[in-house]
């Protein structure tokens, strides 16, 4: 009787082992068949806000880790072009202008139509679902509230009224050079001047009569900006609602106006990378990003405006999507093949005739 008690313990042992080791073997199969998507993005804020908001529900679904190539547009383009003949990303996340010398360079592959595109607004759309937007935004202009509660000044209303000689040295613009809220600026006022995005001699020809003289400083970028709001220097600059809902947060005292001629589109797009090593997939997760679930959680826990317009937001976000909803309706899309084309020579002449 001992002896078949001790054989069928030693038999249930035996069991629970072999068990064991199928859970194990089981367990690594899973993990060996999860695959790793590889995103480019820019990092901080955005890259938090998408792996601990967005990604999660796709990876879940579809048993899938996705890992951010962090970076700003022209890093992970050229990452990208790097290695164009054996990708090593998947999806990335560029800057609209950015995005269309992605496009021209062959680095994207169309994406696969789906009802989702019909949910976009039609300028998130980039030549023909090459590339579609995920966030959006616009450039319009900021305003210091206590300059101008200080001086009596009513909120600005136009892009000409960065050449209203109140403001004499309490202009602050950003390169259009090297910054895409300059750039935006800079041909919103030519094309006030009768130029358009092929023909920027109005603006250049008017800039040292009329915007110029008011700039305290050309900024490389945004990111003194702060600082010169806090001190008093800058009164009125080029900015995003986003950028400008971010200061306010840090108590700065900054308000964003859209002017009358319309702000110009900002957008984040996507785009799936052309011969990347998982083609279904990557499609697959660029078609959910533009989802409304997908979308709806950039708003929530990263303030990206939605190119969905099925989302619907939260209660706290709910008012400033609809003010931007309204945005939306003036703003202007510019010609970024034409822009892109003459860069080069613009941004020579940008540097050599107004930021000498």
């Amino acid at each position: 009787m001992n002896r078949n008690r001790g054989a069928q313990q030693r038999v249930k042992k035996i069991g629970g082992w072999v068990a064991g080791a199928l859970m194990l073997a089981a367990s690594a199969g899973a993990v060996a068949q999860q695959k790793t998507l590889y995103v480019g993005m820019n990092g901080g804020d955005m890259e938090r806000a998408f792996t601990q908001h967005v990604f999660p529900a796709f990876e879940k679904a579809n048993n899938v880790k996705i890992v951010v190539v962090p970076g700003t547009s022209t890093d992970v383009l050229a990452k990208a072009q790097a290695y164009k003949d054996k990708p090593q990303m998947h999806l990335m996340f560029l800057d609209d202008g950015v995005m269309a010398r992605a496009i021209s360079m062959g680095l994207c592959q169309k994406m696969d139509d789906a009802p989702v595109f019909q949910d976009l607004y039609p300028t998130a759309i980039m030549k023909d679902r090459m590339a579609a937007g995920i966030d959006i935004g616009m450039t319009g202009l900021g305003y210091n509230t206590k300059i101008f509660a200080d001086k009596g000044w009513a909120p600005p209303t136009s892009w000409m009224d960065l050449a209203d000689p109140k403001y004499k040295g309490k202009v602050v613009f950003q390169s259009a050079s090297g910054s895409t809220f300059g750039l935006h600026a800079f041909l919103m006022y030519n094309r006030i001047l009768g130029g358009d995005d092929k023909n920027p001699e109005p603006g250049f020809k008017k800039w040292s009569d009329t915007i110029g003289p008011n700039v305290l400083e050309y900024i490389p970028n945004s990111a003194k900006l702060a600082e010169m709001i806090q001190g008093g220097e800058a009164a009125i600059f080029p900015l995003t609602p986003t950028a400008i809902a971010r200061l306010k947060k840090r108590d700065i005292p900054v308000e964003y106006a859209q002017p009358k001629e319309g702000s110009v589109i900002l957008m984040v797009g996507e785009c799936v990378i052309a011969n990347n090593t998982e083609p279904a997939l990557s499609q697959k997760l660029a078609q959910y990003l533009l989802s409304p679930e997908a979308q709806k959680a950039a708003l929530e826990f990263g303030g990206h405006f939605p190119s969905n317009r099925k989302v619907q937001a939260d209660a706290a976000n709910a008012a400033t999507l609809k003010q931007f909803q309204g945005y939306m309706e003036s703003a202007k899309v510019l010609d970024w093949d034409v822009i892109n084309a003459s860069r080069p020579a613009f941004n020579a002449r940008w540097n050599r005739t107004v930021e000498r």
